[in-house]
């Protein structure tokens, strides 16, 4: 397996950080990883050379019995215990339904920053998205919103997912036309099988005006991990068959074939690494967002930025991932 302590470091875009290459999706503290295994996955993580960690305000509210917001607790308890704030970059997020409303209005932001400040137990979060996009705020109202937050000191530096390119467009122009803090990164829902959405324009946006890209799904819901294969029953679990409704077709099959073929290659590597390894590749990525509910999980996941990939890997994966569905 290749080794996984990570030194390297990039630059997040603008922003003045420098990330790890994998960003550690905290979607699953809370739901599919309790506290000990929280705890566990993110000493893992920070152990294992990694910094960059993303959550939401929503996480995970769509637990039966959750509330939203246990990502964040999680997190914010595991820095405070380990004295860890100073050697991770938080990045979390305000726009989905919450209790306190949803949206990118004046008022919604700020109620709901204070609440996330105090879940994580800091004075600042590092990176502060919006979550999605909504057109019923003016994106004056959304940008001045933000900028307020970075001059209080409450928020160093802002990012966007789920945003069309229109929207995304706007919002950089509003920025740029009102001296307003911009959005720095950009967090699109991107891997081997999800491709069309961000390289048909979104990735132009980010390049002509000088975004980073962390994209979501790095690993297509575990569809590209390895436990998916054809003509073989599915992993038992109760998104397998979303997921094979998803991707179980002539691409995602053709890109599971190359995913055994390129490993095969690297003796030691697995499915996951090598995805990640392919998306790490691509233009204006910075860090692929992957989440793990176990540290040996996790020490797996960071193998993927010490392997490298040969030109020819990448072009297999390439005609693998180009296919029609």
């Amino acid at each position: 397996m290749p080794q996984t302590k990570l030194e390297a470091r990039k630059a997040l875009g603008t922003t003045g950080f420098q990330v790890s290459p994998l960003c550690l999706g905290g979607n699953v503290f809370g739901w599919t990883a309790d506290e000990a295994t929280s705890f566990a996955v993110l000493d893992a993580f920070v152990d294992n050379g990694g910094n960059f960690i993303d959550t939401a305000d929503v996480y995970s509210s769509w637990v039966p019995g959750n509330r939203g917001g246990e990502s964040e607790t999680l997190i914010g308890k595991w820095m405070k215990s380990r004295g860890a704030r100073e050697r991770v970059v938080i990045a979390t997020k305000v726009g989905s339904q919450t209790e306190l409303g949803k949206g990118l209005g004046r008022e919604h932001i700020q109620r709901s920053v204070e609440a996330s400040l105090r879940r994580l137990q800091v004075d600042v979060i590092d990176l502060y998205y919006a979550h999605y996009e909504d057109l019923d705020t003016p994106v004056e109202e959304t940008m001045a919103a933000f900028d307020a937050l970075v001059r209080a000191g409450k928020v160093r530096a802002l990012g966007t997912s789920n945003h069309s390119p229109q929207r995304l467009t706007e919002s950089l122009e509003v920025s740029r036309r009102n001296n307003l803090a911009r959005y720095a990164v950009l967090q699109p829902h991107y891997n081997l099988v999800e491709r069309k959405n961000f390289e048909s324009s979104l990735r132009g946006i980010c390049e002509r005006e000088g975004l980073v890209v962390a994209p979501y799904f790095a690993l297509a819901s575990g569809f590209l991990t390895g436990k998916y294969r054809k003509d073989q029953p599915p992993p038992k679990s109760a998104r397998a068959e979303g997921v094979l409704k998803q991707y179980g077709n002539a691409r995602g099959w053709a890109v599971i074939d190359a995913l055994d073929a390129v490993t095969r290659r690297h003796p030691g590597a697995n499915f996951a690494q090598v995805a990640l390894a392919w998306l790490a590749a691509q233009p204006t990525i910075v860090a692929p967002i992957a989440s793990a509910t176990s540290a040996s999980q996790t020490q797996e996941l960071l193998g993927a930025f010490t392997l490298q990939l040969t030109e020819e890997d990448l072009r297999a994966l390439d005609v693998a991932s180009s296919r029609e569905a």
